[in-house]
């Protein structure tokens, strides 16, 4: 029988000392993936329904498919960022910036709902894992 490691004890006691906030082996790896993979998606989907809006919802402009492309492209670069901390908040700009969008057309108005939806989750999960 081996001895009991004092580490593991001071962890199993809820000291807090070397206590991690989750079973995470890098909490902030697994946030920073989060945050980027939801912005990837969220360029993903913006640019994959610049079609279907022009097809099946009517008039979407030049310009208009500009600001999508702009956008997604600005989701891309943060999620590459992800790393620095105001990243988030340029994340959240992003999502009020998509539901500004909506005036444009109704349907990009639908997406920044349901992506600032996701965003606001990212930010609580960050905030519980992470304690920020």
């Amino acid at each position: 029988m081996t001895a009991p490691d004092p580490d593991r004890q001071a962890e199993d006691a809820g000291d807090g000392a070397g206590q991690r906030r989750s079973g995470l082996r890098n909490p902030e790896g697994a946030v920073r993936g989060l945050g980027a993979g939801t912005l990837g998606l969220e360029a993903l989907v913006l640019l994959l329904a610049i079609q279907p809006i022009r097809v099946v919802g009517g008039e979407l402009s030049g310009a208009a498919v500009a600001v999508i492309v702009a956008l997604a492209v600005t989701a891309v670069v943060l999620a590459g960022m992800m790393r620095r901390r105001w990243a988030w908040h340029a994340g959240t700009v992003l999502q009020g910036a998509l539901l500004l969008a909506g005036l444009l057309h109704w349907s990009l108005l639908v997406l920044g709902i349901i992506f600032a939806l996701v965003w606001g989750y990212a930010l609580h999960v960050r905030r519980v894992i992470l304690g920020r």
